[in-house]
């Protein structure tokens, strides 16, 4: 059963360019301001919710059946929600799951996260595709009364996300140890308790789901935080490094990343894998350049091509800026090319146990088509 409707809207998105939007708030009141992008898939709010990838930015989803299947402590990519808010078509129905703990709306209310119902979403996505990613003020209020000149006004003086420095805002704050693995049936997650590499994974904004793979491929995994340097990472003797995922600019982290990582690579040959803003961070370091893209990649159905082997998989994506693959440098090959536009999704060093992807091959669309990422990872330690 839907929650009931209110009379008048709660409700008001306003975009930069004085575009108005109403509809019905759930989650809780108040007002954020924030970029705004659109994704596709079809299942997986809770982790789109609580990817730190999503720092600074209002997600609307294409798929008008979003909440429907409440929400779990299980399904957490991490501690709290990051995305500032979400924008969906239907409102959110009773869920109907037998996982759900509780509802979105009262989730995203004691969390507070703002949302809105109601929305022409395919008007709005059209919208972020034509102007590329606008930036737009949310505000839920029961009363329904909205100055939407101060709401246009905040989504002016909203500063965007180039030049921003968020893994720092979403890193943890010191250093911890992880060792569960992936979720099975009937099982659930499991820890792992024979361990055969050791990596350090530097958190720009890392998925819990990151992780436990990367235990479920047979590695210790200890989590430092984004601005550690070389010196803290060898400090662990580790087997492989990993650059994990996160939001921003590139190349604000790159600031302090790109040195650390350089250093690691011209003073060790461990095997380095990074995924997202650590594809990106590796990039850099390697000499290559990013850019922001209009309107990025956000969904679970994005068609990414092994140009080395030639297999199609079907991947995740969560992505405003990527590396321009003109800007690599001799030695580094670009080894993954997005099928819908041709970007750079994948980078290797030649004749180096190090490489990365801008896709998430933990988020499992396929679902296991990009699992061997991991597997290579291990494999890389153990010849090493």
């Amino acid at each position: 059963m839907a929650q009931a409707t209110p009379s008048h809207p709660t409700a008001c998105l306003a975009l930069a360019d004085g575009t108005i939007f109403y509809g019905h708030g759930f989650g809780a009141t108040g007002r954020c301001v924030a970029e705004l992008c659109f994704n596709t898939a079809m299942t997986g709010y809770q982790e789109i919710m609580t990817d730190p990838s999503y720092a600074g930015q209002i997600v609307t989803f294409t798929f008008p059946h979003i909440g429907n299947t409440g929400v779990n402590a299980e399904d957490d990519e991490t501690e709290e929600p990051v995305a500032e808010g979400m924008i969906v078509k239907w409102d959110p129905t009773s869920p109907s799951s037998w996982r759900s703990t509780e509802t979105l709306s009262s989730w995203l209310a004691s969390r507070k996260r703002i949302a809105i119902g109601g929305v022409d979403t395919r008007r709005l996505t059209r919208a972020i595709r034509q102007q590329g990613a606008p930036h737009v003020a949310l505000e839920h209020s029961e009363s329904g009364n909205f100055d939407t000149d101060a709401l246009v006004k905040a989504a002016r003086d909203f500063a965007g996300l180039e030049g921003m420095d968020l893994a720092k805002q979403v890193t943890c704050s010191q250093s911890y140890r992880w060792d569960e693995m992936r979720w099975a049936w009937p099982e659930g997650y499991q820890t792992q308790t024979e361990p055969k590499h050791k990596v350090v994974a530097i958190d720009y904004g890392a998925k819990r789901n990151i992780l436990r793979c990367l235990a479920s491929t047979g590695c210790e995994v200890v989590v430092l935080p984004a601005d550690a340097t070389a010196q803290d990472i060898l400090a662990h003797n580790p087997d492989g490094v990993f650059l994990s995922n996160g939001p921003g600019d590139p190349a604000a982290t790159g600031v302090y990343a790109v040195p650390m990582i350089k250093e690691i690579l011209e003073t060790t040959d461990l095997p380095v894998f990074g995924i997202c803003l650590g594809h990106q961070m590796l990039a850099l370091a390697l000499g290559g350049k990013t850019i922001k893209m209009n309107h990025g990649h956000h969904g679970a159905n994005h068609p990414v091509k092994d140009l080395e082997t030639g297999k199609v998989e079907i991947t995740s994506m969560n992505h405003g800026f990527a590396v321009d693959a003109q800007s690599l440098p001799s030695g580094v090959r670009q080894t993954h090319v997005s099928l819908f536009d041709g970007s750079n999704c994948g980078i290797a060093l030649d004749g180096r146990p190090v490489y990365s992807v801008q896709h998430h091959p933990e988020a499992s669309p396929g679902p296991q088509d990009s699992f061997y990422l991991f597997e290579k990872f291990a494999d890389y330690m153990s010849k090493s």
